[in-house]
């Protein structure tokens, strides 16, 4: 059994033709909608930008394993196993998502108003 535990070894599989053809399966299985903003009532879809400083499409979707790749190798490539997630959505999952404004709170909310 193939194990993904290096960079080296996920970079390959990441860049396999077996990954982009299921990644775009998963994609339009999910009718290209983030699973967790559907499961909270809210929607967010793939718009299509292209990123003219990055020279290619923005990335607004991607295709998560629920199980880590690391901890079930063998479900790398099961369909039962795959979802499409927003970028907000999976950084959140693991653990990258930082605000990018920590909202003051305001001195004088407690006071009573006259």
């Amino acid at each position: 059994m193939t194990e993904y535990k290096t960079k080296e070894q996920k970079s390959r599989f990441y860049n396999s033709g077996d990954w982009k053809r299921m990644r775009e399966y998963i994609k339009k299985r999910d009718g290209y909608e983030c699973q967790e903003c559907k499961r909270q009532g809210k929607v967010s879809v793939d718009t299509y930008e292209y990123s003219q400083r990055a020279k290619r499409k923005k990335i607004k979707l991607v295709v998560d394993h629920i199980k880590e790749l690391e901890e079930c190798p063998d479900l790398a490539l099961d369909d039962e196993n795959l979802e499409t997630l927003c970028v907000t959505c999976h950084n959140i999952k693991h653990g990258r998502y930082f605000r990018r404004f920590e909202w003051k709170r305001n001195k004088w909310e407690d006071d009573e108003r006259w």
